[in-house]
């Protein structure tokens, strides 16, 4: 009987295949280099057969590689193949539990990205690093001259200004060896510094080029760095059926629980891409704080809300409204209506 349906545990070099026939019974079991596995794969397997792989790194990658062979690709969330390892954990184990969990009706999957979809989402990755070694490296200094009794001022500004002051004032107290160090650490900071201006303008150009991201930019709190993560995450938005999905997948939704016919709501799951959650509230808090000068009805929602609950839940609530306006715009191809936003 051919094969339908298999698992993949991918790994640096070793991936391991599992396969069954339709009655559900084990067909293929194979240990596969990284070489040749897509040549043994393309030989074994017939053109639509569902192949499945936890969603990890390379695998879209290679869910890309093997879509483009005919082959019908489903990747799988780790924490959704947990449940069907079965006793000990190892690659057999693994490639059977991806296996099964493709398998199940209500499955949720994560979309494939494209590779322009992977660039966007590089490109964020890199500047979210730099930006943090960028404020590590202004922490550094601040601790190192306050072993010499300087006062460094607190905001990043200011204290790029200041370095070169204690590097030319010869009464401070600094020793030559310090000064040298400090001359580096000065040195390190400015590079870091336009490392991340460059990347900003490289994310700024792309967002006026790519039209989703254009589109998306309509939308109060969005600017060059959300839209392009946003497309990044979401791409064309047809994998969620509704914007609350998509709101879901970033953590922007109440988190649940209960039990006996109890139903407690809590604070947001949390869930997603912390960096992306971040800049989403961060645009929010923007709006809400210009909300009480306009007239508009989102406006007139957010300042309402505003005044019954904390700052901070009328922004999370606007950055959840702003996900399911942004998938709506990406889904249906459609510009941003002011008049819709209150609906």
């Amino acid at each position: 009987m051919k094969i339908t349906r298999v698992g993949v545990d991918l790994a640096k070099n070793v991936f391991q295949v599992h396969g069954v026939n339709r009655a559900g019974r084990p067909a293929f079991k194979r240990q596969l280099k990284r070489a040749n596995w897509l040549k043994v794969l393309t030989e074994t397997l017939e053109p639509g057969c569902e192949i499945g792989m936890e969603a990890c790194g390379g695998s879209h990658h290679w869910a890309r590689e093997l879509r483009a062979r005919g082959y019908q690709v489903k990747l799988v969330s780790p924490q959704f193949v947990k449940p069907f390892v079965k006793s000990l954990k190892n690659d057999v184990n693994d490639a059977e539990a991806v296996c099964e969990a493709i398998s199940r009706p209500h499955m949720r999957f994560v979309p494939i990205k494209t590779a322009e979809q992977q660039d966007l989402q590089a490109m964020h990755r890199v500047r979210d690093t730099l930006m943090r070694h960028r404020k590590a490296k202004a922490n550094q200094i601040r601790g190192l001259v306050a072993e010499y009794g300087i006062v460094a001022p607190k905001t990043r500004v200011a204290l790029r200004r200041a370095i070169p002051d204690w590097l030319e004032d010869a009464e401070n107290g600094l020793s030559h060896t310090f000064r040298s160090l400090l001359h580096g650490l000065w040195q390190d900071l400015r590079e870091l510094e336009q490392r991340v201006k460059a990347l900003d303008k490289q994310i700024e150009a792309i967002s006026e080029a790519h039209p989703d991201a254009k589109r998306l930019k309509q939308l109060r709190g969005i600017g060059p760095l959300t839209s392009t993560a946003l497309v990044a995450q979401l791409g064309d938005g047809k994998h969620f059926k509704r914007g609350r999905q998509a709101a879901a997948s970033m953590g922007l939704t109440p988190r649940h629980h209960g039990t006996g016919g109890k139903n407690l709501v809590y604070g947001i799951t949390k869930r997603g891409d912390p960096y992306l959650r971040c800049i989403l509230i961060h645009g929010a808090r923007a709006v809400v704080s210009q909300a009480k000068q306009r007239d508009d009805r989102l406006s007139q929602w957010l300042t309402e809300l505003a005044g019954r609950r904390h700052t901070n839940v009328a922004a999370v609530a606007l950055a959840n409204k702003t996900v399911r306006i942004a998938w709506a715009m990406l889904r249906n191809g459609t510009d941003y209506d002011p008049e819709l936003a209150r609906a």
